[in-house]
């Protein structure tokens, strides 16, 4: 390049080709035409306070996560200090031991309506098998006649204490899986409060232990408030799972107290032979059967 030769006057001139128009591009000339021509481009940010605020909640669940796992572990070696109210972990455990004896008691019932389901198949079943010979044999007409009438009586009380048992298994089902289980849960977010105020306790307890100056006081008044706000959410969950466990309590008899009751007399009924007694029983408890003549479904059909 000639000195003093400026760069938007020099010209590149193509490989193989004499320096005509084709082939030269004039570098002070040149304009990409996709690049906006309307000024500077502004990115849209997003506001500092919202990242800030994001932060800062991240901030918050990562320490309260350490405190709570510190504390757990802390519980489980034996070295941490948990609170405890005696009356209400006895009433918890008791809810849980009995949670468990009434989902044993739901599977023994669904399998006895599984079983009285294909028992009341078979013997309707049999009862038209022994309609059909009593039509074809002459000499056997009556015998085969009374044995038809017995076991559609027996398929026909069968289908009404297989209506009382699902009656009964349908409401332990609700009282188990969902009443008992909405209580559970209330009872879960109460352990997990318990647990966050006994981390907060101990942190409050420890910086209490040592030196007061400029630089531990305001953490002290930090950990005296969040110590206060975990106190007050602890104390109202713990109230919350008393009144649910009362309300649970005086459900539980109530609903246990009917369905117990139309299972014996269902049952009882059933195997003495009493139609009617087993009829009404079911009129009683307002327990509705299925249309005559239509096959009702098993349980686990149903499921």
């Amino acid at each position: 390049m000639p000195v003093g030769l400026g760069l938007s006057e020099t010209h590149m001139t193509s490989h193989g080709y004499d320096a005509g128009d084709e082939g030269i591009i004039e570098a002070g000339t040149f304009q990409d035409e996709r690049q906006p021509r309307s000024g500077p481009v502004v990115l849209a940010e997003e506001p500092r306070s919202t990242a800030i605020e994001k932060l800062e909640l991240v901030r918050r669940w990562s320490l309260n996560t350490y405190k709570c796992t510190r504390q757990i572990l802390s519980e489980k070696l034996g070295r941490g200090s948990r609170t405890v109210d005696l009356e209400l972990e006895a009433q918890i455990e008791i809810l849980r031991d009995n949670k468990k004896k009434y989902e044993h008691v739901l599977k023994l019932a669904q399998t006895l309506s599984s079983q009285l389901y294909q028992m009341v198949q078979t013997q309707r079943q049999m009862g038209d098998a022994f309609a059909d010979l009593s039509l074809k044999s002459i000499e056997l007409h009556e015998e085969f006649g009374y044995n038809a009438d017995t076991q559609k009586l027996l398929a026909k009380n069968g289908e009404t204490l297989l209506g009382a048992i699902n009656f009964f298994i349908s409401s332990v089902n609700t009282l188990v899986n969902k009443t008992i289980e909405d209580t559970l849960i209330t009872v879960k977010q109460y352990e997990t409060a318990r647990i966050e105020y006994d981390a907060y306790r101990t942190d409050l307890e420890e910086l209490n232990l040592g030196p007061r100056d400029a630089t531990t006081l305001p953490k002290i008044e930090q950990s005296q408030q969040m110590f206060q706000m975990h106190k007050e959410k602890y104390d109202k969950m713990r109230g919350d799972v008393s009144v649910k466990l009362k309300f649970l309590e005086e459900n539980k008899v109530k609903v246990l107290h009917n369905q117990l009751v139309l299972f014996h007399n269902a049952i009882a009924a059933y195997f003495a032979g009493n139609q009617k007694q087993l009829e009404q029983t079911l009129k009683q408890f307002h327990v509705k059967l299925k249309t005559p003549g239509v096959d009702a479904p098993s349980w686990l059909e149903e499921q």
